[in-house]
């Protein structure tokens, strides 16, 4: 039996990326894939087959169902490969969906200095996919494991890459660039979070510039700043990214 799918669900676990594992439990009659093979199917791309065809396409859209609806528990489909099913075999196929390496946040952390340094630390030993964006590549020293640094020449691209749902952090060295990407994440619309680094005193100069730039109320409310949990006191770095943690867990397990 071919064992290719250990090593590619190997590969997505490191990655932390959601997958369904496809299993022909069961074959009788005429069937394109004999029972024992597996396909794993991703968000955005499958790897091996069961067979092709409409049953694996049906399959497929079964299987990303599951992962838009973040399933976590495994389901049997019975299939019966006649005209119906657009396929010419005859025979019957009953096939496992099993959830794997379920969803996780989606944090995009932007600014390499202190604060950030210290922040990403911190998610790199939460369940979370963490990218981590700066301008300046000599900042990402001692990148932790699971986080992905990128240097951006352009910040403002990572905002638009971001998958919807996304949790931004704001915490760059530069206010004209944390207005800019307070803007663009802002008119997105799409987060589950959003929290940028400042006192009182920068939100509301920043609630200013950005009504001015055609951001509504309604979307400065969702905006935390000063972010991080306010319980959570003291002014080092480590201290602050302790709070903005902090802040992000409450917000993810509140949608558990």
């Amino acid at each position: 039996m071919n064992d290719e799918w250990i090593g590619i669900l190997s590969q997505l676990r490191e990655r932390r990326e959601p997958c369904v594992l496809l299993t022909v439990l069961e074959d009788k009659g005429s069937v394109p894939r004999n029972g024992g093979t597996k396909m794993v199917v991703g968000a955005e791309q499958t790897w091996l087959t069961i067979g092709g065809g409409h049953l694996e396409f049906q399959c497929i859209a079964m299987a990303r169902e599951m992962l838009g609806n973040s399933a976590s528990t495994p389901r049997v489909e019975h299939f019966n490969l006649g005209a119906r099913l657009g396929q010419c075999c005859g025979g019957m196929t009953k096939v496992l969906f099993e959830p794997l390496i379920q969803p996780q946040p989606q944090i995009i952390v932007f600014g390499a200095g202190h604060v950030g340094r210290a922040l990403v630390s911190l998610l790199a030993t939460l369940p979370c996919r963490t990218t981590w964006v700066d301008e300046r590549q000599d900042q990402f020293l001692n990148v932790p494991d699971g986080v992905k640094a990128v240097h951006a020449e352009d910040p403002l691209d990572a905002v638009a890459a971001a998958a919807p749902d996304s949790y931004f952090v704001v915490m760059t060295h530069h206010h004209p660039r944390d207005l800019e990407l307070a803007e663009a994440i802002l008119k997105r619309g799409d987060y589950r979070y959003f929290g940028l680094i400042g006192s009182q005193t920068k939100r509301q100069r920043f609630e200013y510039r950005l009504a001015g730039k055609g951001v509504t109320a309604r979307q400065l409310t969702t905006m935390r700043c000063p972010v991080g949990l306010a319980d959570v006191k003291g002014k080092l770095p480590a201290e602050i990214a302790v709070a903005v943690a902090a802040e992000i867990i409450t917000v993810y397990q509140a949608g558990l």
